[in-house]
């Protein structure tokens, strides 16, 4: 015998006349967006990296390899020469760009090396040069390398992250990161300058010698130096959150 079925059924809830709304979820876009192939990109990019490698070796060939490998631009170079080939492989072969905090310090550490060159060094007395006066002596093609190095890569490092790189993939707490290496740099320098007392070119650069200026006037020029990347660091930042989304994949 079963019970009867009630005619109401009393207490139940009214139903909502709006659905329900779904929490929002953090979900990066590289989950979602599938990466396509830019063989443009990628050939421009290890066109870069080539470019890069050529004007290091360059400058090595003609100079002392350990002397010249040194340099802050070299080393700078050589990082965007391994970041660009491998930014090219992964532009050819569909894959997710590197990270921005990567490309961001190769960017930073080549704009920055220019910088100084073209302000503090190029009108220098005596004249600047990495190879002079080192193994064979510097000829036509140190002046090349040196324009590559300064000049060309800087700007074609420049034009690759403003029309070829998605926007908004750094952030501020990189430019605090981004210094490490620059101070780990300057301790390298004067360490190199105090381990060999009796080489004329022990000290690489004219506002780090300290056997001329002193520590206290080194440290200043370090200081500022510093400061100036650290501002480059976060104008870099500052645009790439502000630069435009390209509509195009090259």
């Amino acid at each position: 015998m079963t019970a009867p079925i009630p005619r109401d059924i009393p207490d139940l809830p009214a139903l909502p006349r709006t659905a329900p709304q779904l929490l929002p979820s953090v979900v990066p876009a590289r989950a979602v967006v599938p990466p396509v192939r830019r063989p443009l990109t990628a050939v421009y990019r290890l066109a870069l990296a080539v470019l890069a490698t050529a004007a290091a070796l360059t400058e090595i060939l003609l100079g002392s390899p350990t002397r010249v490998l040194s340099y802050f631009v070299i080393q700078s170079t050589a990082l965007l020469a391994l970041v660009t080939f491998a930014s090219a492989r992964r532009a050819w072969t569909a894959r997710h760009p590197l990270p921005g905090a990567v490309t961001g310090a190769a960017l930073l550490y080549v704009v920055v090396a220019a910088l100084v060159h073209h302000i503090a060094l190029a009108d220098a007395a005596p004249a600047y040069a990495m190879a002079a006066g080192s193994g064979g002596g510097a000829t036509w093609l140190e002046p090349v390398a040196g324009h590559l190095l300064h000049t060309v890569l800087p700007v074609a490092a420049l034009l690759d992250w403003l029309v070829l790189t998605p926007p908004a993939r750094m952030h501020l707490r990189h430019a605090t990161t981004w210094l490490l290496y620059p101070l780990a740099y300057l301790a390298f320098a004067l360490a190199r300058g105090e381990l060999l007392p009796g080489s004329a070119g022990r000290y690489l650069y004219p506002f780090l010698d300290v056997a001329r200026h002193g520590y206290r006037s080194v440290l200043a020029n370090a200081l500022l130096v510093g400061l100036a990347i650290y501002a480059v660091a976060v104008l870099l930042v500052a645009l790439d959150h502000t630069r435009p989304k390209t509509r195009f994949r090259l």
